[in-house]
């Protein structure tokens, strides 16, 4: 098994992205015949709740992280949560899942949305490399 820092958290539901504020985070790559991840993001105690309805429901979720250096591309993953504990004033959030193969890599998502807005010439190079390097959160095609 492999073990890295968790740097960022996201959920992503329909349109809706939800940002993971973490106090504490690892992501574990079990090495396992399916592939699977462990992830353990240790937040807020206000997210209890929104946590809460995945478990109960058993519903799997898309999770965009970051790991290592928040420079990284993000990884998304099919997950769902295992095991929700609360303490005083956080909770750990423990959910198992695997990898998702985007055919697209950041840079490229990036790009498209880049001439999506209209930029072209200078003015979307210049964008390109200062997106590329403050990595801003993009949603999957």
């Amino acid at each position: 098994m492999k073990t890295f820092k968790l740097i960022a958290l996201e959920i992503i539901e329909d349109e809706k992205t939800t940002e993971i504020p973490l106090e504490s985070g690892l992501i574990i790559n079990k090495e396992d015949e399916q592939s699977n991840w462990l992830i353990e993001a240790y937040t807020d105690l206000s997210f209890y709740e929104y946590f809460k309805e995945y478990e109960d429901s058993s519903q799997e979720c898309i999770v965009q992280v970051v790991i290592t250096h928040r420079q990284n591309d993000p990884a998304y993953f099919q997950a769902r949560v295992c095991t929700l504990k609360k303490f005083e004033n956080h909770i750990s959030v423990l959910l198992e899942g695997r990898l998702r193969r985007t055919k697209v890599g950041y840079a490229e998502m990036l790009l498209g949305q880049l001439l999506d807005q209209g930029l072209e010439g200078n003015g979307l190079l210049s964008e390109f490399k200062d997106k590329m390097q403050s990595k801003p959160r993009l949603k999957p095609r």
